[in-house]
């Protein structure tokens, strides 16, 4: 996390036209790869074509089939029903590590609009400048830190009982009646906290670019390589855990019509 100077352009706010400090995330963005294109009929995977001349380090992630899966060019996009793509991060360029991260995703409009797409992209690096500008609102989704085996005080924020209470004094006074003879799962007990995959909604994008030597020993994290992005608040995960960051699903209308103008960045 750093903190970030920025103009407030935001109509109707306090603080209009005047220079505030916010508190921000900066995320490293390497740049994607289509691995493969998904063609669904029936809620069913039909067909799979792959990309070719794939990246090595794939080899270690993915049992690749011996078998060529023909080429896209081949295929008549308009006879399925859904087309989805398999990318992976191409997170060796970061310098974090070498085993690149997949993910299924999802593609907008008509069957036609996204079997174009697939064809176009297919093989070719995508960068996060393609699909995002600055001051649109995002989700995040991703792992939480991992807190281990935690007490109900902590992982509820329960009250602590009396200090002369009898059978301890970081634990709920009943967890229940004796009939029925079961413990619900609304009584707080001690259990896993934390390491929990999370949507974060409406986090808006302060500023996106090539990194360009700008960012150097981050804490917990060094140097940043390839392209950033920085979001206004936190994000779940410790610092070099992957997120996969899509278009709001809701946005609401107080996160759009927020405008920032980035001034300065503090680390």
């Amino acid at each position: 996390m750093v903190s970030v100077m920025v103009k407030d352009n935001t109509p109707d706010s306090l603080t209009k036209g005047k220079k505030i400090t916010i508190a921000c995330t900066l995320l490293e963005c390497p740049s994607m790869k289509i691995f493969s294109v998904r063609f669904y009929k029936n809620n069913i995977i039909v067909k799979e074509v792959l990309a070719e001349n794939l990246d090595k380090e794939l080899k270690k992630k993915v049992k690749l089939p011996k078998k060529k899966t023909g080429k896209i060019e081949e295929i008549n996009g308009e006879s399925y029903d859904d087309i989805s793509v398999i990318a992976y991060s191409q997170v060796k360029k970061t310098g974090i590590k070498k085993s690149p991260d997949m993910v299924e995703i999802g593609l907008k409009g008509s069957v036609e609009d996204k079997f174009n797409f697939a064809k176009e992209n297919l093989g070719k690096e995508l960068n996060i400048s393609n699909f995002f500008d600055k001051n649109q609102v995002v989700d995040f989704r991703g792992l939480t830190k991992g807190q281990g085996f935690q007490g109900p005080v902590k992982r509820f924020g329960i009250k602590l009982r009396f200090h002369k209470t009898e059978k301890g004094q970081r634990k709920v006074g009943s967890i229940g009646p004796w009939h029925p003879a079961r413990v619900t799962f609304r009584v707080p007990m001690a259990g896993q906290m934390g390491n929990y995959t999370r949507v974060l909604y409406n986090n808006k994008i302060i500023d996106l670019g090539k990194s360009e030597d700008k960012f150097k020993n981050i804490k917990n994290f060094g140097n940043l390589k390839t392209d950033y992005l920085i979001v206004h608040g936190s994000v779940q995960g410790p610092a070099k855990r992957q997120v996969i960051m899509t278009n709001a699903l809701r946005p609401t209308k107080s996160q759009l019509k927020k405008s920032y103008e980035l001034l300065e960045v503090r680390k």
